[in-house]
């Protein structure tokens, strides 16, 4: 996980190809400005504390060789002069001059690599690149590379071509290709932000499912600089808007998700008072396998009684599959003939599997002296755990792609105690993992808190989950930021029987999140009631609404909770294999919400489990974190006084008051 930004100061943005009402203020000679680049160095640093970088990209005005000599800029790259926490077109000892600049800023959570990397990333050609992502298909990667340099490198064979918003992709001869045709070929999550010297084109963008978090401040009177950033400064937070109950007094937010997709930002002619102009545009995806991700088109939506009939008696009902053991795991992707193992519970278990091995192979890696990774850490990747469906078929299927010697932690928030729901299924899931992997050593970390002790920590994580400002949000990124964290306990069972607790960080890099696992199979409550009002057309029609929208409502959010923990997030059931095979299958085979809660809500993953062995985790209701861990309740008697009062006020869309909280 890395943290990535990047500050233009003295260009006017044009936004008409997204915003035709946007009105981008005229640079100054001298502005004001909300907070410094010190600051988002500060919140940067926390993603990434292996390495922290800066360079400049200073525009200057000259003549153009091209007949005519006309105006022209040209950019110079340096290293940033030592820092004293002030902007540099505030010193007041030097003349005055009106400052064009962009600034990149990178900081790195290495997981790949021989060398050691320190973004932002300068090539021969002048060309800049700070990347928080990772490539899983789409560029040739070997164990020892690095995603950033491998990703440099060809983003420097890219032709300096602006096309049209809309145009369609060419595909004669051996053209270059375009930064956006490269981008589209990824598979795996990515933001950057990436500038092309010889265009003077700045690029920037986040994968089509918003994986991976990248904020955009657009230029205003208070802030007139072109901002994007990982996350949030503090000085940022109390500058969104604060909706107080009934006052209706609204002011636009500093800080936005950019929506998914490929920008780029051309900078162009001086304007009449010596400011440089710049035109955002925005570019479709030219991948086509993509594109159909991204629509979410299923095939097979409604059934006609007789498919009915057929799902209920397939032959790979839950009585009569046995659970898959490693080897029976590898030989179903050679039987393609045989009816049971290319059942569809397996064809998801393998695709399954085949994701979590991308995401948790352990590439060879250059050794920070700040983290001896290797040699200390025998736990290398955790799992985001609660003991229900989702967690328990990754930290099963996880079993099967890690060497035993590893330990695997499973990090565990409560706001209760050991009466949490989420702390009590947690326990009997460790029980059930351990039956079916005996070998493996599972370590449950209990991670306890107490919401009104808080404080400090609450405003914090309100700072990373901004611009989200409901107590919906800052309930589910507290307890994300803690369970990241993975500062708890271990129950020690002694050589006398009794049990104790032991203090326990984990210091796993990688945490798998169950993301995307509701969205895709129909486990929220509303999907039920989606499917009582409008049947199957309305249910595939919530779920496709949830799968665009998850990158705005959660995966932002979720990613900046737990990247400040120095861990990076992987979410392996938004796997592009995994949402391709998942689209394939007919609905009613995904879900069938005419059984009971429990049964029919995400059907196909409650196979899945079965045939791991799972059977108490397949029963398991939907939970979500903020009600499993009892954060919620806690919540709403701190902020309301009750559960009945928070109900009242519509608790899930108040928004959070940041003066008072």
């Amino acid at each position: 996980m890395c943290g990535i930004a990047v500050v233009v100061s003295g260009i006017r943005i044009i936004l008409s190809s997204l915003d035709p009402n946007f009105v981008s203020p005229i640079p100054l000679l001298e502005q004001q400005t909300l907070f410094s680049v010190e600051d988002i160095k500060e919140v940067l640093r926390r993603r990434g504390p292996d390495s922290l970088g800066c360079k400049k990209v200073l525009l200057r005005s000259g003549v153009s060789s091209l007949p005519g000599g006309e105006q022209d800029v040209v950019a110079f790259v340096e290293d940033e002069a030592p820092s004293e926490g002030k902007d540099s077109h505030m010193d007041g000892g030097a003349a005055k001059e009106f400052i064009r600049e962009l600034q990149f800023i990178g900081a790195t959570l290495q997981l790949r690599g021989i060398n050691p990397i320190i973004q932002p990333l300068v090539d021969i050609s002048g060309n800049i690149l700070v990347y928080n992502g990772e490539i899983f298909g789409g560029i040739q990667m070997s164990s020892d590379n690095n995603d950033t340099e491998v990703l440099m490198q060809h983003l420097g064979l890219c032709c300096p071509h602006v096309s049209s918003p809309h145009n369609k992709a060419h595909t004669s001869g051996d053209r270059q290709s375009t930064v956006p045709e490269l981008l589209s070929r990824i598979k795996g999550p990515w933001a950057l932000i990436y500038w092309q010297s010889s265009s003077r084109i700045l690029w920037f963008g986040r994968d089509a499912f918003g994986r991976r978090s990248l904020l955009v401040h657009w230029p205003t009177k208070e802030d007139p600089r072109f901002l994007l950033s990982s996350v949030s400064p503090h000085a940022s937070v109390n500058e969104s808007s604060e909706f107080a109950n009934g006052d209706g007094i609204t002011k636009i937010d500093f800080w936005e998700e950019l929506p998914c997709g490929v920008y780029s930002l051309s900078i162009g002619a001086l304007g009449t008072d010596d400011y440089l102009i710049g035109e955002v545009l925005k570019h479709d995806w030219t991948d086509p396998k993509l594109k159909e991700l991204i629509t979410w088109e299923r095939t097979s939506v409604q059934p006609k009684s007789e498919d009915l009939c057929a799902s209920h008696q397939k032959v790979y009902s839950r009585k009569e599959d046995s659970p898959l053991t490693p080897s029976i795991l590898m030989e179903s992707k050679l039987a393609s003939t045989d009816c049971l193992l290319t059942s569809l519970p397996h064809r998801v278990m393998i695709v399954l599997q085949e994701s979590l091995m991308r995401r948790t192979a352990l590439n060879t890696i250059y050794q920070a002296t700040s983290v001896d990774y290797t040699n200390k850490c025998n736990t290398p990747v955790a799992v985001l755990f609660s003991g229900g469906l989702d967690s328990m078929i990754l930290a099963a299927l996880l079993d099967k792609c890690m060497d035993a010697k590893y330990e695997i932690d499973l990090l565990n928030v409560s706001f209760d105690g050991p009466f949490a729901p989420d702390r009590i299924s947690a326990r009997a899931g460790l029980k059930e993992l351990q039956k079916i992997a005996p070998s493996r050593r599972w370590k449950l970390v209990e991670i306890d808190a107490d919401l009104l002790k808080l404080t400090s920590e609450t405003k914090h994580v309100m700072s990373l989950i901004n611009p989200a400002r409901t107590y919906m949000d800052l309930n589910i990124g507290i307890a994300l930021w803690l369970a990241a964290g993975g500062d708890g306990c271990l129950q020690d069972e002694g050589n006398d029987g009794t049990c104790g607790s032991v203090k326990y960080k984990s210091a796993a890099r990688i945490l798998l999140v169950g993301a995307g696992a509701d969205e895709q199979c129909a486990g929220y409550g509303r999907h039920r009631t989606k499917y009582r009002n409008g049947s199957w057309l309305g249910l595939n029609d919530e779920m496709k609404l949830d799968m665009q929208r998850i990158w705005k409502r959660n995966l932002g959010r979720d990613d900046r909770c737990i990247a400040d923990n120095n861990k990076e997030a992987r979410f392996p059931f938004l796997d592009e294999d995994v949402i391709r095979i998942l689209l394939d299958i007919p609905l009613w085979e995904i879900a069938d919400l005419n059984q009971p809660i429990g049964i029919g809500d995400k059907k196909i993953l409650r196979e899945v489990a079965h045939l791991l062995g799972l059977s108490e985790a397949a029963s398991l209701p939907k939970r979500a974190i903020q009600f499993g861990s009892r954060i919620a309740r806690e919540s709403n008697r701190k902020n309301f006084g009750s559960n009945r009062a928070a109900n009242q006020a519509s608790a899930g869309s108040v928004t959070v008051n940041r003066n008072n909280s």
